[in-house]
């Protein structure tokens, strides 16, 4: 029989060569299986949270000296016996040590394995445990911060307190259904009112942070796009300060998309380079103006580039038509402002533009404020509570429904028994979140999308 808890074990750090590499094991036998493999103190005797050199030996061969880190269950980040094995950081001695260890005993870790132990045995809840993904793959401080803002669980903290009170009134309808035939009410309606109402405003902050949070996570995919030879890639050159897009004066040499990162206040954008829009024969163009197309659809936000070197006031206008089904913040961006007629610049005062130079890196600071001030994102603080993941704003607005439909029910008089089903739909929504009420596919997707070795 195989325990139902084997000892798990991957690399914790990533792979390719390095000073050092770190091995992790978790599970009830994991100082065990570690002590087979290893020549020093005997790690079976040794207190929690050390630290023993030695060597890690297959049988007579040794393959490499380390340092290995006791942690006894339940002071461990898992809250079982755990081992980190710190060796020197060949691809090859790692996996080495990794298959002589599953040799005695371990088996390999999958996505995320470690924090879903962690999350089982009550080291921290499910939104906490998402917290710890979100901070190792956060790219700006206020992304780490928001990640670590919520793996402290001040969120988990507000989100049980909602659902207790909520418990309690659920209970004492509940109970008035025992007495039905008594016509009694222990649950005060108006009370329930009062409490639904507090819960309700305090659903809606956090429903309506999700709009920054997710920026704050997920970044801002930024297009730039406008007709070919408009200057969409000098720009992109200009705003990431490196030559990653090709610049030639023949139209639509951008034939692919072309993307990178950059951090503007605080905020990824992903600038992505498009085909310039124009109806062509040719095939391969088509096929570049059609990506620019679907990337129009995903975009967050359009910086459209605008040769004012070589457009008509007409043509512009008719350009900016074509913009009209978008739904998304567009900044209009008038390009080759030292080679534009000054009458065309008058004529364009007042329409919003942002005027620059590409290639002389003029007003680039003017159109990064612009782009700034299409998204009002505060300093993320110690102690602020964002939303940033997207199933708990799913669970949110669920949560909001629910009560929603038990104010209503209360106004037409229903029910008690109705009542209560609308009560549990909330605490079950609420619940999802922090894992009070979870699946086994639920907790698969979630963490699935884990690293081996987290």
């Amino acid at each position: 029989m195989t325990h139902p808890n084997p000892v798990i074990v991957a690399p914790a750090t990533p792979q390719g060569v390095s000073a050092l590499a770190i091995i992790r094991l978790s599970g009830r036998e994991a100082i065990e299986i570690t002590q087979k493999v290893f020549i020093g103190k005997d790690l079976n005797e040794q207190p929690t949270h050390t630290l023993h050199f030695g060597t890690i030996h297959d049988g007579k061969e040794s393959i490499d000296e380390v340092i290995v880190s006791v942690f006894r269950e339940p002071h461990s980040f898992t809250k079982e016996n755990s081992v980190e094995i710190s060796c020197h950081g060949s691809a090859l001695i790692v996996q080495r040590i990794i298959t002589t260890l599953v040799k005695h005993g371990a088996v390999l870790a999958g996505p995320g394995e470690f924090t879903k132990r962690a999350f089982l045995n009550g080291r921290f809840d499910l939104a906490q445990a998402e917290a710890v993904a979100d901070l190792i793959n956060s790219e700006t401080d206020n992304a780490r911060q928001a990640a670590l803002n919520q793996m402290r669980g001040g969120f988990s903290k507000e989100i049980a307190k909602l659902r207790e009170e909520l418990i309690h009134f659920a209970s004492l309808i509940e109970l008035e259904l025992d007495f039905g035939e008594e016509d009694v009410e222990f649950a005060k309606r108006e009370d329930l009112k009062k409490l639904i109402h507090r819960i309700q405003s305090y659903l809606q902050t956090l429903i309506q942070s999700f709009q920054q949070g997710n920026v704050i996570k997920n970044g801002v995919p930024t297009v730039i796009a406008g007709k070919p030879n408009a200057g969409k890639s000098t720009l992109l050159n200009a705003l990431l300060k490196e030559e990653k897009a090709i610049v030639s004066e023949i139209p639509g040499t951008t034939r692919d998309v072309i993307e990178d990162e950059m951090i503007v206040g605080g905020i990824n954008f992903r600038f992505i380079d498009t085909a310039g829009l124009r109806e062509t024969t040719d095939t391969i163009e088509a096929i570049g103006v059609g990506r620019t197309k679907e990337q129009l659809k995903k975009a967050s936000l359009v910086l459209y580039v605008i040769d004012l070197a070589g457009t008509t006031q007409k043509e512009i206008q008719e350009e900016l038509k074509e913009l009209d089904n978008l739904t998304i913040p567009i900044i209009k961006v008038g390009n080759k402002v030292d080679k534009a007629d000054p009458a065309l610049l008058r004529q364009l005062e007042g329409q919003d533009f942002v005027f620059i130079s590409a290639t002389q890196k003029t007003n680039l600071q003017a159109l990064q404020e612009k782009i700034l001030g299409k998204f009002h994102i505060n300093q993320v603080r110690q102690g602020d509570v964002i939303i940033t993941n997207l199933r708990h704003h799913q669970s949110l607005l669920d949560t909001h429904e629910a009560l929603v439909r038990v104010l209503k029910g209360m106004d037409s008089g229903i029910t008690g028994d109705f009542l209560a089903m609308d009560v549990r739909q909330a605490l079950y929504h609420l619940g999802l979140i922090t894992g009070v009420i979870s699946t086994d596919d639920l907790l698969e997707n979630i963490f699935s999308k884990f690293c081996i070795g987290k």
